[in-house]
């Protein structure tokens, strides 16, 4: 099961690999189940797999940077109340 293939939450490229295969399985209704799509299938799969490590690298580097943000915040706190 992949996610959901709604164009507005993919890049281009990938939303042409949707639209091939959803083209693929309507034009091929009983080849489908014998693995003629499978070829546009497996594009697909790489494409969506190829956002989802995107997504990742970029959640991890904003979490990152969060939690630079949090720890110099903190320190700033800490010398505050020993000048105190």
């Amino acid at each position: 099961m992949h996610t959901d293939l709604s164009p507005h939450l993919h890049s281009s490229q990938c939303v042409v690999l949707i639209n091939k295969l959803k083209e693929c399985h309507e034009n091929h209704p009983l080849r489908k189940f014998v693995g003629y799509c499978n070829e546009i299938d497996a594009a697909m799969l790489k494409c969506l797999k190829g956002e989802r490590q995107e997504r990742s690298r970029r959640n991890r580097q904003n979490a990152k940077e969060k939690q630079e943000r949090i720890r110099n915040l903190l320190k700033e706190q800490a010398a505050k109340e020993e000048a105190n």
